[in-house]
């Protein structure tokens, strides 16, 4: 396994420098040509960080006559995309030296990705609890709401990483979707989904499962259900699309059956998806552990 380098430039806001690694070939003389290549911003705003010595490599800040070295890694700060604030606090479940699990809101993605950058639970808690070196063990949709485990000591990253890897932790969630009285509930919901790249639906296809869900109906009313959904697998999207393929799309959802588009300041119709429950054996001090979210769905 590869050592991770450690970037020479601080956090910034809670945002960590953006690495960049250098072909291991190519027709540039100096690093300046290649990120003219490589970075959507032009060449001015590529020379103005050169001029302000915010291109750096692990011995300092580059000049922009630097020589291009293949297979070289350098850093940068990037500039953030305009986000729309997302009006929702991130709730504290449980915090120790080890971990912390809060209960993330719709609309908050946890990491930085794509045009959400500062608006992402990663980038929020690390500047308001002053923890630069939290991560998180896992994920949630930026849509979906409820518990996400982060780790604060990164050497401890690994172990609880590997936990969610190895399907070690029980999830429970609950969602709001229609009631249809022929379902036959509970069962085992189970088939092969495949989510492409730059595809925002995922879809299920022929061939051997690779999502199973448990699918319970809690109660209903008023048209509705509730119910609750125990994941064995982790596929991107897995809950939305088998809740789908029942028949019983999630309530607000924005891609399934059918894909909406929806202004990225709108937060008035959250998927009704929440992550209830975490349960696992902690692999660092091997004590049973159970987080129960605080939030409840707006549609009950």
């Amino acid at each position: 396994m590869r050592r991770r380098l450690r970037s020479p430039l601080p956090q910034r806001d809670g945002l960590d420098a953006m690495r960049l690694r250098l072909p291991a070939g190519g027709p540039w003389a100096t690093v300046r040509d290649h990120l003219v290549d490589r970075l959507p911003i032009g060449a001015e705003q590529v020379d103005a960080m050169f001029r302000a010595r915010a291109v750096v490599d692990l011995d300092g800040p580059l000049e922009p006559d630097a020589p291009f070295v293949p297979g070289g890694s350098v850093w940068f700060h990037r500039e953030l995309p305009e986000e729309a604030p997302v009006p929702s606090e991130i709730g504290i479940v449980h915090r120790d030296d080890n971990i912390l699990v809060i209960d993330k809101p719709h609309f908050l993605a946890t990491t930085p990705r794509g045009r959400h950058v500062a608006e992402t639970a990663l980038v929020r808690l690390r500047r308001d609890l002053d923890l630069p070196d939290l991560s998180p063990a896992h994920r949630l949709d930026r849509t979906t709401a409820g518990l996400v485990l982060f780790v604060i000591r990164p050497e401890l990253r690994g172990a609880y990483q590997t936990m969610f890897q190895n399907r070690l932790v029980h999830k429970e969630y609950e969602a709001i979707a229609p009631f249809d009285p022929g379902l036959a509930l509970p069962r085992a919901v189970r088939s092969r989904i495949v989510k492409e790249r730059g595809v925002p639906a995922a879809r299920e296809v022929p061939g051997e499962p690779n999502a199973e869900t448990v699918v319970e109906l809690v109660e209903h009313r008023g048209g509705l259900g509730r119910y609750r959904l125990l994941p064995r697998t982790g596929q991107t999207h897995q809950l939305r699309v088998h809740l789908n393929a029942l028949g019983v799309p999630i309530l607000n959802d924005d891609l399934y059956p059918v894909v909406a588009q929806r202004p990225p300041d709108d937060f008035s119709a959250p998927l009704q998806l929440l992550a209830k429950v975490l349960a696992f054996t902690d692999p660092v001090t091997g004590v049973a552990r159970r987080f129960h979210s605080g939030l409840a769905l707006g549609s009950w």
